[in-house]
């Protein structure tokens, strides 16, 4: 995926609903706590970290490996965004 097609963080959370839902069998809002509602273990948080990664060609480590960055859809966008975000005085464009 290019810098160019990257998704806004509506589509993020769409795209992210869609796997979810593919590999839960159930449709969840994008603020549902996944965690409380039985839909996201910590085996499954890993799938999805790794998911995350390839897809959107981020880096997940240390700090934002917190099952609380991975509790809702919205969450997940939002990491994705912040870390798709150059470092300052790193490359851009």
């Amino acid at each position: 995926m290019t810098t160019a097609n990257t998704p806004n963080t509506h589509d993020l959370e769409k795209e992210l609903l869609e796997f979810l839902e593919e590999r839960t069998g159930t449709a969840w809002d994008a603020d549902t706590d996944l965690v409380d509602a039985g839909g996201l273990s910590s085996l499954f948080a890993m799938q999805v970290v790794v998911h995350l990664e390839k897809t959107y060609a981020i880096a997940v480590r240390g700090a934002d490996l917190r099952l609380d960055n991975f509790s809702t859809v919205r969450r997940m966008a939002e990491l994705v965004d912040r870390l798709r975000v150059p470092a300052a005085g790193g490359r851009h464009g």
